[in-house]
């Protein structure tokens, strides 16, 4: 009877010692509805659920990136889905933040592979002579161009691209052209019917608002100097990107610019256990986040810890160097 006691009391033991950690429950703020952030937080919970199935993390739809930065920095969610070079902006506390916003740690990297395109009609490229972002401002060529709309981070790094290659708003005013605040899907439509000259966003290759100005208007990718995009990298804390060639219908060459990266963000107040559970399940169950479109199918742990425009949240470190994928 005493050996069985033991041994109960051994099993019992040994069960403590593998029991699972406590469940996270965290929010996670995030873009619109039915938009690709909220397909991550869908990703994001399965991986939680993966590890512990009590494990909830809930999405919050809100206006995007900027907004979910505002909402870390008065600690009002756990969690939120920004853009690198949104937190450069925040970090520095440039506009639309008034003042710089110094709480935020990472957890990881979702995506980086989202480069920006500057689309030109090819009736006036050929007319004004243009093929890269810096010919636009010396050519004289009025055109009217489709940037995003305020408040997205496309816009801002559209409008300073443009600027690094010498085309300011003043002098596109100068030229006879005009910029046009509209967004991803808005500006095919208005390529199509003759309302823009150029479009110009920040998503992932052939996507499916650059897959309809391919092929619904004769237009051409234009290529980007090389100082424009270690300018825009400076900046913003972007990286440097190629659109192999062939990704549309007239690219005959590889066209390399920046690309804009995703990652999701928390604050110094989330306790370490919560991080270090994060991090643990994201890097052990990366399918789950992988898996929620084909976009995603880049995605692996490298790149999950990849970033460097924040601190790693202390949690998430430990869990990334105890997995072997962070030193």
């Amino acid at each position: 009877m005493k050996f069985k006691a033991l041994a109960i009391a051994l099993c019992v033991g040994l069960s403590a010692g593998v029991a699972q950690a406590d469940p996270v429950n965290l929010t996670l703020s995030g873009g619109n509805p039915g938009g690709l952030w909220s397909l991550l937080g869908a990703g994001m919970d399965k991986a939680a659920k993966a590890s512990n199935k009590d494990s909830v993390i809930t999405y919050q739809a809100t206006g995007g990136g900027f907004a979910n930065i505002a909402l870390l920095g008065a600690n009002k969610t756990d969690l939120g889905m920004v853009h690198d070079a949104e937190v450069n902006l925040a970090l520095s506390g440039q506009p639309p933040f008034k003042a710089p916003v110094k709480n935020m740690m990472a957890i990881g990297y979702m995506y980086n592979w989202a480069p920006m395109h500057f689309f030109l009609k090819k009736e006036l490229a050929e007319k004004y002579n243009i093929d890269s972002l810096d010919d636009i401002a010396t050519s004289k060529a009025p055109l009217t161009i489709g940037i995003n709309r305020s408040g997205n981070i496309t816009s801002n790094v559209a409008v300073f691209m443009l600027a690094q290659a010498g085309l300011t708003e003043e002098t596109l005013t100068a030229n006879g052209g005009s910029f046009v605040r509209a967004g991803a899907n808005e500006q095919g439509d208005l390529m199509k019917d003759n309302r823009i000259d150029m479009a110009t966003n920040g998503i992932f290759i052939r996507h499916s608002s650059f897959r309809a100005i391919d092929e619904n208007v004769d237009v051409i990718l234009l290529t980007v100097p090389d100082n424009v995009i270690a300018a825009t990298n400076k900046e913003f804390g972007t990286s440097t990107y190629t659109i192999p060639a062939k990704s549309y219908s007239k690219q005959t060459a590889d066209v390399k610019t920046m690309a804009l990266g995703a990652m999701v963000v928390t604050t110094d107040k989330l306790p370490d256990a919560a991080a270090y559970e994060l991090g643990k399940s994201f890097a052990k169950n990366i399918d789950e986040i992988r898996n929620v479109h084909k976009a995603m199918r880049q995605l692996n742990t490298e790149i999950l810890v990849s970033q460097t425009v924040l601190p790693f949240h202390p949690g998430a470190e430990r869990a990334y160097k105890e997995a072997g994928i962070l030193k």
